[in-house]
């Protein structure tokens, strides 16, 4: 069994065992919001619901929350595996301000490419090249939250806790 846990804002953080979550709320750190009482959990000496969904009780400041960290696959999520030269399908990802002339790999800095234009273009800025990006590389925009191994879809007992 899986249990949901919420932050104290109510926004939710994690997906932990419902071992995990009894002993959060036995220890007095977290709430339990919803239960299942279908198949308890079972100690020496007692009975205990199984937590489906519970709540903390102090608020966990989460690091790096609002900022996705950079990779391969996020650029050409991001850019919907389309060249931003070309347009054509992009398998692979560009500096525009190339790495050896001090650019960095940052959101900012990084598009998806094709293949043909990503050795035509070498080790040149697209000024250089008189090429022009199809669209502006910036961050993405976060949705809110992200729990691993969570859908909003396929999480029908979650459903009232994971609305937008």
């Amino acid at each position: 069994m899986r249990t949901l846990v919420l932050n104290a804002g109510y926004e939710p953080i994690a997906v932990v065992s419902d071992r995990r979550a009894l002993v959060l709320v036995l220890g007095g750190k977290a709430a339990m919001l919803e239960a299942d009482d279908t198949v308890p959990l079972r100690s020496t000496n007692e009975e205990f619901s199984r937590p489906r969904v519970i709540l903390l009780k102090r608020y966990v400041r989460i690091p790096m929350a609002r900022r996705m960290p950079v990779s391969r696959k996020g650029v050409l999520r991001r850019d919907d595996n389309s060249c931003a030269y070309c347009g054509r399908f992009a398998n692979t990802i560009d500096h525009v301000q190339p790495r050896s002339r001090g650019g960095r790999d940052s959101w900012e800095n990084l598009v998806a490419c094709c293949l043909r234009c990503n050795n035509v273009k070498g080790d040149r800025t697209p000024e250089e090249m008189g090429w022009q990006l199809l669209r502006r590389p910036a961050a993405p925009v976060s949705h809110g939250w992200h729990v691993r191994g969570v859908d909003r879809e396929s999480s029908e007992e979650w459903a009232p806790y994971l609305a937008a």
